[in-house]
């Protein structure tokens, strides 16, 4: 579908989906957005919701300014996947098993490896620079300098919420692991250190939403942000890397006794600031619940934990800033998630995948999501499909 202009604001709001049909707290958030006198332009993905900070689903392109709170807690929060040589027909009827083996791998929820994981040790991730990316902490906001240990525990472990790592299927029978997860407690201890930073600047202090401060180019603060978040960004790659590393040993493990092969692995980021130029003029670029769409652009749009996760391929739309949307998004907040289904309810609508069917994750269930098909036809002048994936094994913390 084209996208829909709302217009009242600063400047006008291009949405891929239909204003009626989004909450009126998230127009609300928009609007605010909007009439930021630094923002360039706003680009609203199909999968939009309110969100903290600013809204689910959104790309917000400024002019030498950037709003922390708007990125989120998150820094750098994305998907990673790739596609294994072995099909549906090898693997066993019983996945509980490849399950548990996973989760032992993988810390999930608040969890840590006992003993941190030297990446610089697994094959293919010796060489992507480790000695300097960690002398990088060094140099971070000093309020997180005593968390190195932990951000060292942490690496290539899940989280929790929606955060994710799952056996799929594509339709053509091969198999895949496709993973959802971010900075990690690190990201959200530098997120939480610069916004209250932002909040207390005096240009900050007449917003009409105080959650949309922003650091201006050329200040220290913008200074320091900016290398925080271009760390805390490179963090969570890693933190996926390694992730996905751990799980490919796992599951060659598995089968152990034939050879397993990988295709090239796919990554992308759904929160998180870009440097970017359009029509001659340098932006800042955050991406707020959505992926870089570029031409050419490998990425990945997950649904719920069992209605399928799509890769795609940008088609390089200037009008979104290249962009598409990171995922279904939910259509209702955990809380009435929480309230409105029942275990049994989840247990059915995750009915054949190997997975968490408990009160712990009921606000994850799939009824508390869009729907992920309709959220891909309204962004066909952004993406074209290159696969689908059906969910086998999913983990969650």
């Amino acid at each position: 579908m084209p996208y829909t202009t709302l217009r009242g604001g600063r400047i006008p709001i291009r949405m891929w989906t239909d204003p009626a049909e989004v909450e009126p707290v998230a127009l609300d958030q928009l609007r605010n957005v909007a009439n930021l006198p630094w923002v360039d332009g706003l680009a609203v993905m199909p999968d939009v919701h309110y969100g903290k900070g600013a809204t689910v689903g959104s790309v917000i392109a400024m002019r030498d300014a950037v709003a922390p709170a708007a990125v989120g807690v998150d820094i750098g929060c994305g998907m990673t996947a790739v596609r294994s040589s072995l099909t549906v027909g090898d693997l066993p009827d019983d996945l509980g098993r490849l399950r548990s083996r996973i989760e032992k791998a993988v810390p999930v929820g608040r969890g840590a490896h006992k003993t941190p994981v030297d990446p610089a040790a697994i094959p293919g991730l010796e060489e992507r620079g480790w000695h300097a990316f960690w002398k990088g902490f060094d140099e971070l906001t000093p309020g997180v300098r005593g968390r190195l240990g932990r951000a060292r525990a942490q690496l290539g472990t899940l989280g929790s919420g929606n955060h994710f790592l799952e056996v799929c299927a594509d339709d053509a029978g091969a198999v895949w692991i496709v993973l959802h997860s971010g900075s990690r407690n690190i990201g959200k201890e530098l997120a939480e250190e610069h916004i209250a930073a932002a909040m207390r600047l005096p240009h900050n202090q007449d917003l009409p939403d105080r959650d949309l401060a922003v650091f201006i180019k050329g200040t220290p603060k913008m200074e320091a942000y900016r290398r925080d978040l271009f760390w805390a960004q490179d963090y969570a790659r890693r933190n996926r890397a390694v992730m996905m590393a751990l799980t490919q040993n796992v599951v060659a493990r598995y089968f152990a006794g034939r050879r397993v092969t990988w295709d090239d692995v796919i990554s992308c980021h759904h929160n998180y600031v870009a440097e970017e130029t359009y029509d001659g003029v340098e932006l800042l670029v955050t991406r707020k619940g959505a992926i870089r769409a570029g031409a050419g652009d490998l990425g990945i749009i997950p649904g719920s934990m069992a209605t399928g996760t799509y890769i795609v391929r940008g088609r390089g739309n200037d009008r979104s800033y290249n962009s598409a949307s990171h995922g279904a998004g939910r259509k209702m907040s955990r809380n009435k998630a929480k309230r409105s289904f029942t275990v049994a309810d989840l247990a059915a609508q995750t009915e054949g995948v190997e997975c968490r069917k408990d009160g712990g994750v009921l606000d994850e269930i799939p009824g508390a999501y869009k729907d992920i098909e309709s959220v891909i036809a309204a962004q066909a002048d952004l993406v074209e499909v290159v696969a689908h994936l059906r969910q086998l094994i999913c983990v969650k913390g």
